[in-house]
């Protein structure tokens, strides 16, 4: 039984309500930046008014923040780990005992204006996948508003490409369809339904044999990423309630990539391979696989919003009543790093990422909304989960500004009276210690970030490795600068109702 209505499932923002739903909805899309903001003016007037209470708060924060910091190294070692063993079994050979021959792959590839190097570096990746490709369904999927050269790069690849593959298919998204906005969800809903048309219902193929793949455009995959799926679907004791996640790792293009996108990517790989290790926190990001007969019962993703690949899986929690969750596979795909060209171009389209990413706070009043609609869910599990999606944002916002800016406020703020007491002496030693205590974790970080790199390409030379390594200088900058501000910002667009587009990230090849 399924509690919600389909407009309930398929909300946007609260402008797509009315009435008491309508104000329920914007009174949720207000709370994540109240709780953000609220957290840094209430540090701002106890530094000012009650500076000691503010001081032992920040000390009290900088020591959870090293705990913290160390419990989620453990969990980056161990998903390393896990990665490793993953990448060098023989998955073919796991496979060996296990039916799998009614099973197809469907790969969706949503793309805009990116050249037709990048198409074919992408599916040259899969065609050097060890799995039948007799048993894949490839969907290009380009936009009408990109213009004609699109549609001749989409051609181009499908005449050189097609006949590899059991399926090729290429559509043409429509530009302008009422209730869409412009964006991967949109372009994705309409690629997935136009092969369920076309190639599915034609060749008499069961959905619930189809594990479909929603990738970005720069996804390569690794060479047994088919297999590991294959079989993380058929181990799994609910496939046709389970999303499977694999590991984005930034390293396409990492090489040609400056130090500072080069921090930024790997750091967004560490996020996901600690969030591995919590499955209980983790929702689909970017490129993920899923069972097409689920997709297909919950309505496909949503064209009305920017953050579809993590508000699928909220879609399927509600539909399905709680009964769904996301499968880590421990096992990588690679993407490029945000790379512009030039230092500037790249520290702001870096920021926009960060903020399209972070946009995904979008997703906190739509799943609090459907917990108020949905009663079928248990009660504590939908508080676990609000709490958790809260609790995140609100970190994210907070928590880099507090440790790398405003732990100095009593000092700046207490008073002569304030900065004459044993705590204001102690207060910035103490901060700074527990800072580098907490930073000389990037050392394991520097060498699990080797140990990701792709081979080193021509004309570049040894002593690039030493450049690698000093780049996690850049740490305590990039955190706050292109993690909270950017998500901050993000929150308070959403608390404001300025809502976001989407932002295409620009592909740059050399």
């Amino acid at each position: 039984m399924q509690f919600m209505s389909y407009e309930h499932m398929h909300v946007g923002r609260a402008s797509d309500l009315y009435g008491k739903d309508r104000i329920l909805y914007r009174l949720f899309e207000i709370l994540p930046g109240i709780l953000s903001w609220g957290t840094i003016i209430l540090l701002f007037i106890l530094s000012s008014r009650l500076p000691v209470w503010a001081a032992f708060f920040i000390i009290a924060f900088d020591l959870y923040w090293l705990v913290k910091t160390v419990y989620l190294s453990f969990h980056l070692r161990a998903n390393w780990r896990r990665m490793r063993h993953n990448i060098n079994l023989d998955w073919e050979k796991r496979l060996e005992n296990m039916k799998y021959d009614h099973l197809y792959h469907m790969v969706l590839l949503p793309f805009y204006k990116e050249g037709p190097e990048v198409l074919a570096e992408t599916i040259e990746a899969l065609l050097n996948s060890r799995f039948d490709h007799r048993k894949m369904i490839v969907t290009l999927g380009c936009e009408e508003r990109a213009g004609k050269e699109a549609e001749r790069n989409a051609k181009m690849v499908e005449e050189k490409y097609a006949h590899r593959f059991g399926f090729f298919l290429v559509t043409k998204h429509p530009k302008d369809l009422p209730g869409e906005m412009a964006g991967k969800g949109s372009n994705i809903a309409y690629a997935a339904k136009e092969t369920r048309k076309k190639i599915l219902d034609p060749n008499n193929i069961p959905y619930e044999n189809i594990i479909v793949s929603a990738f970005d455009i720069d996804t390569h995959v690794y060479p047994q990423y088919f297999l590991c799926l294959t079989w993380h679907f058929l181990t799994a004791e609910d496939p046709y309630h389970s999303s499977f996640q694999p590991v984005p790792v930034y390293n396409n293009n990492i090489w040609e990539a400056p130090a500072l996108a080069r921090v930024v990517a790997v750091s967004g790989t560490f996020w996901q391979m600690i969030q591995q290790e919590r499955p209980e926190r983790l929702a689909t990001f970017s490129s993920h696989s899923m069972s097409f007969k689920a997709v297909h019962d919950a309505g496909y993703w949503q064209k009305n919003i920017v953050s579809e690949d993590s508000r699928i899986f909220w879609n399927m929690l509600l539909h399905f009543n709680g009964n769904y969750r996301v499968i880590p596979i421990s096992y990588p795909i690679s993407l490029d790093a945000n790379f512009a060209g030039s230092f500037w171009r790249t520290a702001l389209n870096n920021y926009k990422q960060q903020r399209r990413w972070t946009w995904g706070v979008e997703n906190v009043p739509y799943l609090l909304f459907g917990f108020v609609k949905n009663h079928f869910i248990p009660r504590r599990k939908r508080l676990r989960l609000a709490l958790l999606q809260l609790e995140g944002f609100w970190s994210l916002a907070t928590n880099p500004l507090i440790i790398f800016f405003l732990g100095w406020l009593p000092l700046a703020l207490g008073g002569t009276k304030f900065n004459k007491t044993l705590v204001s002496y102690n207060l910035p030693n103490i901060t700074r210690d527990l800072m580098i205590i907490a930073m000389s974790g990037l050392v394991v970080s520097a060498a699990i970030s080797l140990s990701f790199l792709p081979p080193r390409p021509k004309g570049k030379g040894r002593h690039n490795y030493i450049f690698m390594v000093l780049q996690w200088l850049f740490i305590p900058l990039t955190i706050p600068l292109l993690g909270a501000i950017p998500g901050l910002d993000s929150q308070t667009r959403l608390m404001l109702g300025k809502y976001m587009g989407f932002w295409v990230t620009p592909k740059f090849r050399k």
